[in-house]
């Protein structure tokens, strides 16, 4: 394939990587998260090898003082050490928070977490892995020799073993609630001692999963990372669940983002293998959660259809909400079920999302989705396939709105959003109630 070109395909405005050739180390790039740092930089982080949960896996960094225009040359974060045994020490599914004025001198500090297997596979060797972090003091540009690792509570589908390190991945930048915590929930899967999902040949995306929450108890407050609380949420037997179909009594709900509501509340949206976005509600800032259930474009309207794929939701800094999603049930372009992610995941939709007033069940109301980027079904091989902006991120700081995304988990690009391009998306413009059919390709059996 002649990449010359090929990373043009969606339409981008920024270049954040491109790998040379489809054979190197670099050659499969995910999990995309930046950040706006104090001092205005973005800050870059992905994980980053040869092909997904490869025995090269590592986290790495990249800084832009250009609004995103250039970009330093990757620096590693961690990742597989020479000596490690293979399919072991891999660094995956990174995610940054920053602590303004935290330091003595009023500086601020830079944490990078991250999933670091420690010798032990118990789902699939980048998702078994101990807490781990290294911190920067000079803004992202260098990062601390030492690393601290933190407990990830257990629950009812959690190894017996204490020893062994839980199976999860926080797969969005993280969320300060009014309490002044640091929320990053997290998908839980299950050990498998508890579901034996590998030996019946099913995949990640098949396997036992729950959502659960990590929340930093004060590390916008402590410089001392040695003394950083994370409590594990909720304190429950099990987290959210989704019942999956085709195995009745397992629980498939995966890749959580969080978001505030104007009246305290919060929403958590999910994947699921029904072919639909789930939602709960929080009162309590986070700790316990209302029964998940399908998220919809109004209350009582037609369901968000998703195959099991990153549907991330954003806030917007003028209060609106941004959700990402595929706007199929896992039948697109030939797909064959919600994990069909060869053919399902192309092209990528949005649609704005807007509060509505004293509603408790169902508190947001979608205008019409619109098509954001697609790959056309060009395929990379040995990468992401024909997936596109699966793993994003999202900037909204006043001077730039862009989504960052990985093209096909190969090329990390970015792409801004105006408020004229939104505007046929925004229920306010485009009322739900004026919303079309939905094609009949997204609307196969379940």
């Amino acid at each position: 394939m002649n990449l010359a070109d090929e990373w043009k395909r969606t339409q981008p405005d920024l270049a954040v990587y491109l790998p040379a050739d489809l054979e190197g180390d670099d050659a499969a790039n995910q999990h995309f998260n930046v950040v706006v740092t104090p001092s205005g930089a973005f800050l870059g982080m992905w994980t980053t090898s040869t092909y997904e949960n490869a025995s090269d896996q590592r986290v790495v960094c990249s800084r832009s003082t250009d609004r995103g225009h250039t970009w330093t040359k990757p620096q590693m974060i961690d990742g597989p050490k020479p000596g490690d045994a293979t399919r072991t020490g891999l660094a995956s599914w990174e995610f940054p928070i920053i602590a303004p004025g935290v330091l003595p001198d009023g500086g601020h500090r830079i944490y990078c977490f991250y999933n670091k297997n420690v010798g032990i596979d118990d789902a699939r060797p980048d998702t078994t892995g101990a807490l781990r972090c290294r911190y920067s003091d000079d803004d992202g540009i260098t990062w601390s020799e030492q690393t601290y690792d933190y407990p990830i509570e257990p629950n009812a589908i959690s190894h017996p073993d204490p020893n062994v390190p839980a199976n999860w991945i926080v797969y969005q930048n993280v969320f300060t609630t009014a309490e002044g915590h640091v929320l990053a929930p997290f998908t839980r899967w299950a050990s498998n001692t508890f579901d034996p999902a590998v030996k019946l040949s099913l995949s990640l995306l098949e396997h036992w999963s729950e959502i659960c929450f990590l929340r930093f108890e004060n590390i916008l407050t402590e410089p001392d990372p040695s003394k950083l609380i994370v409590t594990t949420w909720p304190k429950t037997p099990h987290g959210l669940q989704v019942e999956y179909p085709n195995r009745p009594g397992v629980s498939v709900a995966q890749e959580p983002t969080v978001q505030a509501l104007s009246d305290g509340r919060l929403i958590c949206v999910m994947r699921t293998m029904v072919g639909l976005n789930y939602y709960a509600l929080s009162e309590d800032d986070g700790r316990s959660w209302d029964v998940p259930r399908p998220l919809r474009y109004e209350p009582g309207g037609n369901p968000i259809l998703n195959p099991i794929s990153p549907s991330p939701l954003y806030r917007l800094a003028d209060g609106r909400y941004l959700l990402l999603f595929y706007n199929n049930d896992g039948t697109a372009n030939g797909g064959k079920s919600p994990i069909d992610s060869k053919n399902n995941r192309y092209p990528v939709w949005l649609t704005v999302g807007r509060e509505i007033p004293g509603e408790k069940d169902h508190p947001l109301i979608f205008g019409v989705p619109k098509i954001f980027a697609s790959s056309d079904g060009v395929l990379i091989p040995g990468t992401g396939g024909s997936q596109v902006a699966t793993y994003p991120s999202f900037v909204d700081d006043g001077n730039d709105r862009i989504l960052f995304y990985p093209d096909r988990k190969h090329f990390l690009l970015g792409k801004r959003i105006t408020d004229e391009w939104l505007k046929d998306c925004d229920p306010d413009f485009n009322p739900v109630r004026l919303r079309p059919p939905m094609p009949i390709e997204f609307l196969g059996s379940r």
